[in-house]
């Protein structure tokens, strides 16, 4: 069993619509694909209603936290989305990533980038508003030439000069949020050290210690010993270590099964949620 408990569409920052997303999942010989889009759950009901024969969704998110001013990113699964303490954060977090991409385009149009928030929303279809969007306006604009460009301190990376901060969730309080709205976490891509997204061991510890249920050991943007470390962390703290593409479509070189989870540890993780359900393809009253 191939199983990916990672994947963005266009409801966020992929490329590609929530439909095609399922659909090229099978393609690639996925049996599971979670769909996480960053702070929304929009692409559910659509992924769910196009899913080919043989692959099961598991609905989920990707929610935007902050550890010690710097990004953290916490996977969510099987969760009920319209718990009112957990809704009532993902719209605020869904509102200041507005408000934070246009402040970016603000800044953008005053180092003389020809960026208009009209490019940027053309992109973004959804409320999930995020940087990606703004980087592929400034490839529209002839500002750069691949969005990967956006990413430094020239322009939008964290500290550059047309960066704005954004409202984001402390992780052990989010963690709480979605074990109270009946699901389970994972820490994402904690060793992605490229983007910057490196947290030390007492961090995962204290994640751990408030209920987080496994760790996102195998992902491409990690190193072999940064991988063997957290298979050692999850191991000892008794969490689920997954494995997971993080695809964004043709921003990512649409790599859905790049990294799988073993079912073993998708079994583990699953156990511990009851907010939601596996989505199974609907066959209709005559299939019954």
């Amino acid at each position: 069993m191939r199983i990916d408990l990672h994947s963005h569409s266009d409801a966020s920052d992929g490329t590609r619509p929530p439909a095609e997303v399922v659909r090229r999942a099978r393609a690639r010989g996925l049996d599971v694909l979670a769909l996480t889009d960053h702070d929304t759950v929009a692409g559910w009901d659509e992924a769910a209603a196009a899913l080919p024969d043989g692959l099961t969704l598991v609905p989920g998110i990707e929610l935007s936290c902050k550890q010690d001013g710097r990004s953290l990113h916490l996977l969510g699964y099987l969760f009920d989305p319209d718990e009112p303490e957990l809704a009532a954060e993902l719209a605020r977090i869904r509102d200041d990533r507005v408000l934070r991409a246009q402040g970016m385009v603000d800044r953008l149009r005053d180092l003389g980038l020809d960026v208009t928030w009209g490019m940027v929303r053309a992109l973004a279809k959804g409320e999930a508003v995020g940087r990606p969007h703004i980087a592929r306006a400034m490839v529209e604009a002839g500002a750069i030439e691949t969005p990967d460009e956006a990413f430094t301190v020239r322009w939008i990376a964290q500290g550059g000069r047309a960066y704005v901060e954004r409202y984001a969730l402390d992780p052990v309080r989010a963690v709480g949020l979605v074990r109270a709205a009946g699901g389970v976490c994972v820490l994402a891509h904690p060793r992605a050290r490229r983007r910057g997204y490196v947290f030390s061991d007492e961090v995962i510890e204290r994640l751990a210690a408030a209920g987080l249920a496994g760790i996102e050991t195998d992902h491409p943007d990690h190193a072999p010993e940064d991988r063997a470390r957290l298979r050692d962390l999850a191991t000892g703290l008794g969490l689920a270590a997954t494995g997971s593409s993080d695809d964004h479509g043709a921003l990512t070189g649409d790599r859905l099964g790049a990294e799988t989870t073993a079912p073993d540890a998708f079994g583990k993780l699953i156990a511990g949620a009851s907010g939601g359900d596996l989505r199974v393809p609907d066959r209709g009253p005559e299939a019954r």
